[in-house]
This record gives C-alpha cells, structure tokens and sequence, in this order.
C-alpha cells in the first residue's frame, strides 16, 4: 500500500493551520456584519464569539486527530465511527464543492486583487490568472510538501508581520477615536439573537478550515503530540489576531461608514480602512496584504485538501489512480492534479460562491459529526490510549455539537431552497458511492 512519509514538525504544522484559515473573510465581513447588528462592540464580540466555538470545535477535533492521526482527517475519522458511507459521502461533498470550490474562490480573491493593481484582460483575465495560480501552486505541491510548506511559512512569516504592522499602525493613528465604540444597537430579544446568529455565519467563514491540518496526519512528525498543539496553538493566533484587527477597523472609522460599505461589494473594509490612515499608499499596502493572505490560503487549502482524495483512493472509494505517491517527491501526485482540474472548472462554470453558499450548513454538519465523534468513541472505547484529551469533555465538545445543529436547523428553516439543494449535491455521491462498492475500483 502506498504510504507518505512524516516530513512535517510542529512549528511547520502549526503554521499551516495559521495560513489556512486567513483568507480574505476577516478583511471584508465586517462591513455586512455592522450593517446586520448596528453595534461596534457586538461585531467585535462577534469574532470573539465565533472564535471561541472554532476553538472548542479545533480542541475537540485534536482528540481525534490523536487518536488516529492519518491522510484523510475527517475522511478517516469518520470511517472508524460512523462507517464507510459516512465517511465517503463527506469524501465526497469535500472534493465536489467544499473544498475545490474554497480553492476556487481563494484563487479567484487574489486575481481580482491582482486587477486592482494590474487591469487583467476583459472578459476572462481574471480566471485565466486565478486558474493559472491553481496550476502553478498544484505543480509546487507535486514538487514535494516541504517545498509548498516552505512557501506557506515564509507567507505567513509575512502575513503576520503584515496584519501586525496594520494593528499598530491603526492604534497609533489619530484619525481614531474610541466614540467610535460608543454606538448603540436598535436589536434587542429575539431579534438581537437572530442579528447575533446571522453575523456570527460571516465570522464563522472567517475561521474556516482549522480542521484542515489533519488532513495531512501522515506527513506529521510525533502526530499524536504534534497535531493537536498545532491546531490549538494555530486557532489561538487566528482569533488573536481576528479580533485585534477588528478592534482597530472600528477605532478608525465609524461604524456607519462599514454599514455604507455593505451596498458596495467592490469595497474592501481593510482597504478602506488603511486608506484613512494612509493615503493611497496605506490602501496599496493592505491591498497587497490580501493578496499574500489569498496566496497562502490556496496554497495550503491545495496542500491539504488533495489527501482526503488520495485517502479516499487508498481505499478504494475513489478513482484508484488517485492513490499514486509520486516515487522522487514522495506526494499524491494524481490527487492533486484531479483536485487541481476540477477547482479550474469551477472557475469558468462561475459557480463556486453559489456552491459554498448552499453548503454552509454541510459544513457545520460534518464538523458538528467530528465533535460528536469524540463523545461517541469515549463511551465506545473507554480504554484506548488518548495521548491528547479534549479540555472541559464533556462541555467542550457538547456546546459545539449543539451549535452545529442550531445551525444546520435554522439554515433549513430559513433557507430551506440552499439547505436542499445543498443536500442534494451532498447526496449525489449515492449513486457513485455504490457504482464503487459494486465495481470494486
């Protein structure tokens, strides 16, 4: 059986969760968030909020990914509690939609981003380029992980000095003011909460993808030990820093100015908010900060994604081909230039924000069955050897599988046109699922 070898350490490690995570979302929700609450200090308890639910779903993610720390995170969690065609259905979902569609998008941010610097040729520049960075990024990660996890530090080293610099600069700027914080939401009751709920979906976008690392388990050194430091050290530094820059973007521009900004799409929060700081320059010096956020998330999100494939191959729930190690590289080749194909397809059929539009509540569905699963395998297998156990069982993991199914409830109460179609793409891997079973591939 073909088997990847452990090139990644903790700080490596850590570092991927960190640049998986950021993207774009914390540079662009707040303006729809202050639009939907009304309130600064609610948008900043917001990203607190979420980051907190993030974290209890990160801890409790990281019990299971010790306990069987392999390619596939989720893919192979889920075989081990819920069975195969659990586990292949979220297989699937993740490689039809989730995820290439999260490439797509992330791909797609940073040419518009490029645009706006360099004006790309009408009418398909921008996916020409976006594609074009998939290709590129997909060959790098063909070229072994530990150059694309070289890439991805050196951009996160770069990231973060950025996002730093930003707070500083935003703090030490007199064109803030703390009045700012000082205005007051119209919501109350039930509509408060409502308020609260629908803005905390765009933060919650924000901090997707910390569950990534564990798709890369394999390729961990001491992944017992390693994996759930890095994912809970990785998710601290995201909600540090989320909320930080949050905290600034509110001290310098009043909240009604964020609330304009909603009815315009084309307008970044970040941008707009180092544009009052600093002119044009600061404008350009954010707008490149997105563009290195953008990079490193598809970069790493290209990294990790293609293991669940592989996985997936490896047992014989997905294209056989796709579970080749490259023999000098030593990396999914096949998985990754399948991955690499259809998330360009996805691109030119222009659906990718339809897609992860309706797959909202899947998600929230598969990462409430991950939290779900540490509760499930305690009483099932009392005795196994945890290296790493959730802090606060059974709280921890409890409050997040009832957020989770909050979600996925109102989402289908609300939105019950997405909710189904989101579940139809989901069940569409049926038919496949036993077409494979039956064909034995």
């Amino acid at each position: 059986m073909s088997q990847l070898k452990p090139k990644i350490g903790m700080h490596a490690a850590t570092f991927l969760v960190v640049s998986v995570i950021i993207g774009s979302g914390v540079f662009k929700k707040i303006a729809p968030m202050a639009e939907t609450l009304g309130s600064p200090l609610l948008v900043v308890g917001c990203w607190v909020f979420a980051g907190i639910i993030s974290l209890f779903g990160a801890l409790s993610t990281a019990e299971l990914v010790s306990l069987f720390p392999n390619s596939g995170g989720e893919y192979h969690y889920f075989q081990k509690i819920y069975g195969r065609f659990f586990a292949f259905l979220y297989g699937w979902s993740s490689f039809a939609v989730i995820k290439t569609a999260a490439i797509s998008a992330l791909a797609y941010i940073f040419a518009q981003s490029v645009n706006s610097f360099i004006p790309l040729p009408a009418p398909y520049g921008i996916q020409l380029l976006a594609s074009l960075l998939i290709a590129l990024l997909t060959f790098l990660n063909i070229r072994g992980v530990g150059s694309a996890e070289r890439l991805s530090r050196w951009l996160t080293y770069g990231m973060l000095v950025g996002i730093l610099v930003l707070i500083i600069w935003g703090i030490a700027s007199p064109v803030g003011s703390v009045s700012n914080f000082t205005t007051t939401s119209s919501l109350s009751g039930w509509g408060l909460m409502k308020g609260m709920l629908v803005a905390s979906l765009g933060a919650f976008w924000g901090y997707e993808g910390w569950n990534n690392i564990g798709f890369i388990g394999e390729e961990v050194e001491q992944p017992r030990r390693h994996l759930p430091r890095a994912l809970a050290l990785g998710t601290g530094i995201v909600i540090l820093s989320y909320v930080a820059l949050n905290i600034v973007f509110v001290y310098v521009l009043p909240l009604s100015a964020f609330v304009s900004m909603a009815s315009h799409p084309d307008q970044i929060a970040a941008v707009e908010v180092a544009r009052a700081i600093g002119g044009l320059m600061g404008a350009y010096l954010v707008a490149g900060l997105i563009l290195v956020t953008t990079l490193n998330a598809t970069n790493s999100t290209i990294l990790m994604s293609a293991r669940i494939l592989y996985a997936m191959a490896r047992d014989r729930m997905f294209l056989k081909v796709a579970d080749a190690v490259h023999v000098r590289h030593n990396t999914p080749h096949m998985a990754l230039v399948i991955q690499g194909f259809w998330a360009i397809a996805l691109i030119f059929t222009g659906s990718f924000d339809q897609l992860t539009d309706m797959l909202v509540f899947a998600s929230f569905l598969f990462y409430g069955a991950s939290a779900l699963g540490v509760i499930i395998m305690r009483f099932r297998e009392p005795n196994l050897a945890r290296e790493y156990k959730v802090w606060g069982y059974p709280w921890v993991p409890g409050i997040f599988v009832f957020f989770c199914a909050t979600i996925f409830v109102l989402t289908v109460m609300n939105q019950g046109r997405e909710a189904m179609m989101g579940l139809g793409l989901i069940l569409s891997g049926v038919p496949v699922y036993y077409f494979l079973k039956k064909s034995g591939t």
